[in-house]
């Protein structure tokens, strides 16, 4: 199977370079950046990301060749979706900017998905802190979706191609995108929750302190998962951002 990796980005200039030096050297087949309108370096980062390749005599073999920058209209669903429908890849995996994949993420997902049942998957969640805030949460993050099936956008969401298009990809929502497609995706069939984690920044939670983010975080999915509209909800979302 073909893997493809679909990164979403608005205004990451300080974290994406480190990414996509990661990423590309993981093996996997594309790997597709798709911007909502960065005004910051972003742009300018990936632009000179993929022109290096082609001019790159001394890439190891493995290392990912097939890179595209592409815009969409600004929301992380759309980005998604955008990146999603240029592939031609058997399994898309959507990552964020500031997370880095463990060096056998390709191999983990595609032994988990060898299993002929399994629709997708997503890795455990490790933040880049070594505060025990940041262990407390990611541990909490990692049990609440082996319990639930959820998953959220930093434990790097994998899914087949065919179960994503059957299920129309990311709702155009502002926000909890995530949620509400992995709501659908367990209902397509087995969800794979890997041990492999996937480390991601922290820095959302130190902005407004760590007690404040997860009580407001977890207040969100709380109202969302009662009914309120994600539209409602996205002024709220934006304290975290």
């Amino acid at each position: 199977m073909t893997v493809a990796v679909i990164i979403p980005v608005l205004h990451e200039g300080r974290c994406l370079g480190q990414t996509l030096s990661h990423t590309q050297a993981l093996g996997f087949d594309e790997m597709i950046i798709v911007d909502g309108g960065s005004s910051d370096d972003t742009c300018a980062i990936v632009q000179s990301f993929v022109e290096s390749l082609g001019t790159h005599s001394s890439l190891p073999p493995f290392a990912t060749r097939s890179v595209r920058f592409m815009t969409a209209p600004r929301g992380r669903a759309r980005q998604l979706n955008t990146g999603a429908g240029a592939s031609g890849c058997d399994v898309l995996l959507f990552l964020h900017a500031d997370t880095l994949l463990p060096a056998n993420a390709r191999q983990a997902l595609l032994t988990a998905l060898a299993e002929a049942a399994c629709v997708g998957g997503r890795f455990n969640v490790r933040f880049d802190s070594p505060r025990l805030p940041a262990r407390v949460i990611s541990r909490l993050m990692n049990l609440r979706s082996r319990w639930s099936g959820i998953a959220t956008g930093d434990q790097a969401i994998f899914v087949r191609r065919a179960v994503f298009e059957s299920l129309g990809g990311f709702a155009d929502i502002p926000l909890m995108e995530d949620i509400e497609f992995t709501r659908r995706l367990k209902r397509a069939g087995p969800l794979a929750s890997l041990p492999d984690e996937v480390v991601t920044a922290f820095r959302r939670w130190e902005q407004q302190g760590p007690l404040r983010t997860i009580l407001l975080m977890w207040t969100l999915r709380f109202l969302y998962w009662i009914g309120v509209s994600p539209h409602r909800l996205q002024h709220f979302y934006s304290m975290v951002r």
